[in-house]
């Protein structure tokens, strides 16, 4: 099995450790020693991982398009909904985002909203299909909520 470690540089005595030299070769047998306290933590956090039923790409959309759609949503829980799933290793679905920038427009928030586009183009990377794809699935939203593109507004040569 590979486990990972931590390289951690401790003071002399910090963590429980005897108070030693770091530049002594007891220095290596503490990084070894804290090594050898985390296998029963990366198994315990592998096996909560490891069960429980496999989320679909629908019941996946169907989720954050509720979470955003949520009537009395705040600032906060939109940031909040946006940092976590731009987090995830992918492009939103474009009902998604409509839902995300029907929230903006809810709580007045243009910043956030051009923000979340923004985001978008930095999530498509090297895939210069995937922005254009969204901005022409989501033009009707934009125009009906009045919210304009970062190119619209010039700010995307910065």
């Amino acid at each position: 099995k590979e486990i990972s470690c931590l390289s951690v540089f401790a003071q002399p005595g910090a963590a429980g450790l005897p108070n030693q030299d770091v530049g002594n070769d007891s220095a290596i047998l503490h990084y070894q020693t804290v090594c050898v306290l985390f296998p029963h933590t990366a198994v315990l956090a592998s096996r909560w991982y490891s069960h429980g039923k496999q989320e679909t790409d629908e019941e996946f959309d169907a989720r954050w398009v509720t979470y955003f759609n949520k009537p009395d949503i705040d600032a906060w829980e939109l940031r909040k909904g946006m940092n976590t799933l731009i987090g995830y290793d992918l492009v939103p679905e474009p009902k998604i985002l409509e839902a995300a920038l029907r929230a903006c427009r809810r709580l007045n928030d243009l910043a956030s909203a051009i923000r979340i586009l923004e985001a978008v183009k930095e999530k498509a990377g090297p895939h210069k299909d995937i922005y254009p794809y969204v901005i022409q699935e989501l033009r009707p939203t934009l125009d009906e909520l009045g919210i304009s593109t970062p190119e619209d507004l010039g700010i995307d040569k910065v």
